[in-house]
């Protein structure tokens, strides 16, 4: 990145599993590290949540200014002393996201994204069919366009299909295989 170019803001994810009778221990350490946080450079705002349902599971969303101030709070020995101290009451899981995991998500509930494998999986069979279908019947009514337009028909067609109705479809009717069970929790909701 060049000097003084503004970074794209940041946001990290965290899962935690509170080991049982000792969640007002962990809220009380993750109350401390999220006020040091707020003091670091570049800090943007957290929210923290309690699974609905899952008396045992917190989730963190962490926005900082840009990668390299979100890397420098993560690393810094600060940090590091106050999450020694929420690990000994809880695990944390980081979710690192690739951008896909829109398609996959439940309405009304907060699991965390399939596995990349099978995210490519249910991709490929969203978008094979639809290839198919648009190569035999709208291809052949676009061959006098010219190469840019008829390039556009397939975006244009495919990705609200496949974010409207294919996908959304697929990841219900693939649910047990996509979400193993007791990975599914009901909505999480801002407070304790």
């Amino acid at each position: 990145m060049d000097e003084g170019e503004p970074e794209d803001p940041v946001t990290l994810v965290l899962t935690w599993d509170v080991k049982p009778g000792r969640e007002r221990d962990f809220e009380e350490r993750a109350e401390r590290l999220h006020r040091a946080a707020v003091r670091f450079p570049g800090h943007l705002g957290a929210v923290w949540l309690r699974a609905e349902g899952a008396r045992n599971r917190y989730y963190t969303v962490v926005n900082f200014a840009g990668q390299e101030r979100l890397d420098g709070w993560l690393e810094s020995a600060e940090r590091a002393e106050l999450i020694d101290r929420v690990r000994e009451v809880a695990g944390e899981h980081r979710h690192d996201t690739t951008g896909m995991e829109t398609w996959f998500s439940l309405p009304g509930e907060s699991v965390p994204a399939p596995s990349k494998l099978k995210m490519i999986a249910v991709t490929f069979c969203a978008v094979y069919p639809l290839s198919l279908l648009l190569n035999t019947f709208v291809t052949p009514l676009t061959r006098s366009w010219p190469p840019p337009l008829q390039a556009l028909t397939f975006p244009l067609l495919v990705i609200p299909l496949l974010t409207l109705f294919v996908m959304p479809a697929l990841s219900r009717l693939l649910r047990r295989w996509l979400y193993p069970s007791g990975r599914t929790h009901r909505p999480a909701r801002p407070g304790r």
